[in-house]
Order: C-alpha cells, then sequence, then structure tokens
C-alpha cells in the first residue's frame, strides 16, 4: 500500500507538471522524497538511500557528457548555417509531387546527424510546416511525416542521447546496437516510403514560397562549407570513430565555418555554444534560435535524478515483487509483449520518454536476464517499443512538444507511419531480425 500511495503522488505530481508548466525536476524530487518515505518505513536510513542514489545517478554520467555535447553540436549547427542549408536546397529542389518525400528523407538525414528529435522538430519542422500550409498541403499529414523523420534518428542514431542511455543502463556497446537497429529499419522505412510516396503524389504542393528562400540567403552565407559540420557527423561514426570525437569534430568544423564563412566572432560563437543562438529581430533567423549547453541542463536534471530512482528502487528491492509477476508475464506471453504493454503503461504513466526508459528497464532487467535473454536483446527490445511509443502517447512530452512546434493536434499520428511500423512489424519478424 505504501507504494502504491508513492506512486499515486508520482503520477499527480507529474501530471501537474505538464498542467501548470513548471520543470519536470520539481516532480522528480516530490516523487523521489515520496518514495524515499516508503523506503524509511521498510528499515532504510535516509543516509543509505542517499547513497543508493547517487550509485544509480553515475550510470548516467557517460550519457550526460554526450548530452552536453549535444548542447554544442546543435548551436554551432544553428550559427554556421549547417541547418539552413540542407533546408535551403532541399527547398531548391522541391517539385510538387516530391514535397512529402522530401519533407521525410531530409527530416530522417539531419535527425541521424543531430540525434536530437525536439532540435530537428523545432527548426528543419517548423520551416516545413509554413511552406506546407503556405503551398496548399495538408499540415496534419505534413506533421505526421515530420514525427516520422525526426523520431528516425531519436532512436538510431548514434548520437542520440536516448540511444546512448539505452546503451548505458543496458550495458551495451552503442555501435552494436545501433548497427542492429538499422537492420530492423528497413522495412519498417520501405514501407515508410511507399505509403508517404503515395501521399506525396496525392498531396502535392501548390507552390514554394519564394520569400522563405530570400530570406534564407538574406541571413546566411549558403556556402557548401556549410555542409561540413554534418558531413563530419554522418560520416565519422561510419568509419566507427566515437561518437563523441565525431561530435567533437563537427563541433570544431561548424566553429570554424561560422567564423570564417558566416563571419561571426569567435567570441560570440563561443558564447551561442554556452547559451544558444539567438538571431535578431524576429525574421526567419528566428526558428533557428535554442541549442547550446543551457538548453540541456534540465534534461541533465532529469536524467540524474531518473537515475536515482533506478538506484534506490534497485537496492531496497521495492519492485521485487512486480518483478517477479512480470517474469511470469514474460515466460506465458513473450519478452517483448511484455516490454510492448510495459512501454504503453509508462508512457503514458509518468508523461516522459527518458523516465519510461528508465523504469522499464528497471522493471525488465531481471526478468529478461533470468529468463533466458541477453542485455543486448533488452536494449533492442527497448528502441522499438519505448522510445518510439513514448513519443505517440499525446500527453507524454516527447509527443506535445513537437505537435506544439508544428501547430497540429494528435490527429496527425496515424501518419507517423514509421513510428508504429518499428515496434508492430519486430513483434512479428523478432526471431528473423534479432539473433543473439
Amino acid at each position: 500500500m505504501d507504494l502504491l500511495i508513492a506512486f499515486l503522488v508520482f503520477i499527480v505530481v507529474m501530471v501537474s507538471a505538464i498542467i501548470f508548466d513548471y520543470t519536470m525536476i520539481i516532480a522528480l524530487v516530490i516523487g523521489l522524497a515520496a518514495f524515499m518515505l516508503v523506503g524509511k518505513h521498510r528499515g532504510f536510513s535516509f543516509k543509505s538511500m542517499a547513497k543508493m542514489g547517487m550509485e544509480g545517478g553515475k550510470t548516467s554520467l557517460i550519457v550526460l557528457e554526450v548530452m552536453c555535447i549535444i548542447g554544442f553540436v546543435t548551436a554551432t549547427w544553428r550559427i554556421s548555417g549547417t541547418i539552413t542549408v540542407f533546408v535551403y536546397y532541399g527547398m531548391r529542389i522541391i517539385t510538387p509531387s516530391l514535397f512529402l518525400i522530401i519533407t521525410f528523407l531530409l527530416s530522417c538525414l539531419l535527425s541521424y546527424a543531430l540525434g536530437t528529435s525536439f532540435g530537428v522538430a523545432g527548426t528543419v519542422g517548423v520551416i516545413f510546416m509554413t511552406l506546407a500550409r503556405s503551398g496548399g498541403v495538408d499540415p496534419v499529414i505534413t506533421a505526421g511525416v515530420l514525427m516520422s523523420g525526426v523520431y528516425f534518428g531519436d532512436r538510431g542514431s548514434p548520437v542520440s542521447s536516448s540511444a546512448n542511455m539505452v546503451a548505458s543502463i543496458t550495458d551495451t556497446k552503442i555501435y552494436d546496437n545501433v548497427k542492429q537497429m538499422m537492420k530492423v529499419a528497413i522495412v519498417p522505412f520501405a514501407i515508410t516510403l511507399i505509403a508517404y510516396s503515395i501521399l506525396s503524389v496525392t498531396n502535392p504542393i501548390s507552390h514554394v514560397d519564394t520569400e522563405l528562400v530570400k530570406a534564407f540567403e538574406s541571413e546566411f552565407n549558403l556556402s557548401m562549407w556549410a555542409f561540413v559540420p554534418a558531413v563530419f557527423m554522418i560520416l565519422l561514426p561510419l568509419l566507427k570513430v566515437g561518437a563523441i570525437t565525431s561530435m567533437g569534430v563537427s563541433i570544431v568544423s561548424g566553429i570554424l565555418v561560422a567564423c570564417l564563412v558566416q563571419k561571426i566572432p569567435l567570441l560570440e560563437v563561443i558564447k551561442v555554444c554556452i547559451m544558444g543562438y539567438k538571431a535578431d529581430g524576429e525574421g526567419l533567423g528566428a526558428i533557428l534560435n535554442g541549442g547550446g549547453l543551457v538548453s540541456m541542463l534540465e534534461i541533465v536534471g532529469i536524467l540524474i535524478i531518473s537515475s536515482c530512482y533506478s538506484g534506490i528502487f534497485t537496492e531496497t528491492g521495492m519492485l521485487d515483487s512486480l518483478q517477479e509477476k512480470l517474469s511470469s508475464m514474460c515466460t506465458k506471453f513473450g519478452r517483448y509483449t511484455v516490454m510492448f504493454l510495459m512501454s504503453l503503461a509508462s508512457a503514458a504513466i509518468f508523461c516522459n520518454q527518458t523516465i519510461a526508459t528508465l523504469i522499464c528497464a528497471d522493471l525488465l532487467k531481471k526478468p529478461y536476464l533470468e529468463g533466458g535473454g541477453t542485455k543486448e536483446e533488452m536494449a533492442i527490445d527497448m528502441e522499438n517499443t519505448v522510445i518510439l511509443i513514448a513519443c505517440l502517447v499525446p500527453w507524454c512530452i516527447g509527443c506535445s512538444v513537437p505537435l506544439s512546434f508544428f501547430g497540429v493536434g494528435p490527429e496527425c499520428l496515424p501518419y507517423a507511419i514509421y513510428m508504429y511500423a518499428v515496434p508492430l512489424l519486430y513483434f512479428v519478424l523478432k526471431k528473423r531480425w534479432y539473433k543473439n
């Protein structure tokens, strides 16, 4: 009963954070206090639970480093014109019947290179939604296409914070996971591409707003050098260069492009890396506002506190009885089925992709490893369930934030074909796709 009360408190404060728009960190701290009271009630001291939480927090350190670096990457790509030049040339090659296809492929490419769904949704996504509305393309369909694209990279990029988090909490290798994810993604991606080809032909864009093109040309030097940071980010991981090294090279090249091509003073570029990009005025450049180290601080705080939960849950054995029930369900229905159901439940309850991921890991690690599964299997199963499913729940942050950028409601989700094609097809074809 004490654990149930703590969960109810946690759910209430999480929902309140969303409704009243205050930081999720406050809700997490209140929830953590509630669970520590449960631990106290069961005979653990606050001091010992603090140590448990710290040990759990240590597991997030490698991911925190990646997240901070991602903040620098997203800032340099903005100020160097890298994001702009992709969109600009994408717009130049648009023909009426290819609009949705180009929207999907470009958002896939940029989300894979940047590893961030929100960063791509808030920049490229906003621009293509503007083009769709001005060109007579259904914004609901366009938003669904963009959701598929931005979460392609969020799930499967070696520089994605969620992919690195899954690798960290399952103690697996990020590049091995990415290799498996890409293999699994082939069929869903092909199906999605075919579906969007049909939708693209039946929903052509009437015209491309030339004013947007002119605005890009006036605000940025659209030199081909602006592609360089992206080239490094895409090619180096393919050559098995470490994610952090790849991002470091991309950051340095982005700074050089910003200074030498965009003619921005070095001190200003460094400031942007820390504080984020902020365009002068309210023009098109303002769409690119954001990024930087500061933009990642709340995410870092959420991950640290969430990892503390993990340490306390594990060491106090609070969830042992639930784990036993889940182990029985895994034996009866299969590990992936249970992971799928837990992903849906945790995303719906906790409204956050990071927290849902950590909850699924805490509850299912023991059933997986003791039930004949491997940590590698668990990592891929998580990537194919909670990472995507959490972003299909309308009130979850992973869904509501991009939709707020796009200016549409959850009616666009049926068109996010890739996001549910992956978990559903994997359910059917897991034995063929995944091998220990």
